[in-house]
């Protein structure tokens, strides 16, 4: 897919003297699922709640789909919303309640939506108990239910996991994973492996301003640097440099060994193999080989 789903151009937010978000501007493709970064007071749910329709912008443009948010109507029944601290009116059966906010989507067959959105999220048991019944984690789950009812092309999602056991949290990521490529699926979150690990690309928000949006790959430099755990033995780090394709070489006091290249020596894989291919030959004992470096590294030296 090539379209932009959601685009912000120069978006400013103020609440009174506060400005909380500030002439901010990112697109996401169709299709991606895109991840929202930033510390507290960042201003990424504020964001999140603009692309929702929730917040208008102060100044800027803001389209979703095509769409103006800001417009009553607009993203109805194209767009999906799990809000972070989604609250379930706690007297209401699970099965009565998404079949309600069914019928207000204007879906053909609300009772089928809803039995299928349960499934989705794997809780078809729960259709008769009511809300107030509901651990934390289905209830998180039942909220997002009614985000994927009627198949929307554009899911925002906000702290998807946020509170899940760890086996139901994999089936969370699992379900997003699954969207990919069918609908355009957005992802703040301040769990940082969660989302490299899930989205294609992301933007960095840090009080406010825009630090920078670029791919995943982009942002944790794999196409630029991989990284060696030597268990033992003495790394030659002249011979590692003179390598065709490496820049630059360096081995910290862990015993891991950083590599910088670029395409002059081949592909990636070619730079990686002869690297390690020099390391074997030398007796240097290897734990493990990553390209580029974690997310959470790349956002620390940001912010």
């Amino acid at each position: 897919m090539s379209e932009n789903a959601i685009e912000l151009s120069e978006v400013t937010k103020r609440f009174g003297p506060k400005t909380a978000v500030n002439r901010v501007s990112f697109t996401v493709r169709e299709g991606q699922c895109y991840g929202l970064i930033g510390p507290n007071g960042a201003g990424k749910t504020t964001t999140f709640s603009m692309m929702c329709g929730y917040l208008f912008p102060d100044a800027g443009g803001l389209r979703v789909l095509g769409a103006d948010p800001s417009t009553p109507g607009a993203l109805k029944r194209k767009v999906g919303v799990l809000p972070q601290d989604a609250v379930l009116p706690p007297a209401w059966p699970v099965g009565v309640l998404l079949t309600y906010w069914a019928r207000l989507s204007g879906l053909a067959d609300p009772a089928r939506e809803a039995k299928e959105a349960l499934d989705k999220v794997g809780l078809p048991e729960t259709w008769k108990l009511p809300a107030g019944a509901l651990s934390h984690g289905m209830a998180k789950r039942v909220s997002m239910a009614q985000a994927l009812m009627g198949a929307p092309p554009v899911v925002l999602l906000d702290e998807p996991t946020a509170g899940l056991d760890p086996k139901i949290a994999a089936a969370v990521r699992q379900l997003i994973r699954d969207m990919k490529g069918r609908h355009t699926v957005v992802v703040s979150s301040h769990n940082l492996q969660e989302l490299e690990e899930l989205c294609d690309a992301t933007a960095l928000l840090d009080r406010g301003n825009l630090v920078t949006a670029a791919t995943m790959a982009e942002m944790t430099s794999q196409a630029a640097e991989f990284r060696v755990q030597v268990a033992r033995g003495n790394v030659p780090l002249p011979d590692v440099r003179a390598l065709p394709g490496v820049r630059a070489a360096t081995l910290d006091p862990s015993g891991v060994l950083t590599v910088q290249f670029d395409t002059t020596g081949g592909a990636p894989e070619e730079v990686i193999t002869r690297t390690v291919g020099l390391l074997v030959a030398r007796e240097v004992l290897i734990l493990g080989v990553s390209r580029g470096r974690k997310l959470e590294d790349r956002v620390l030296q940001l912010t």
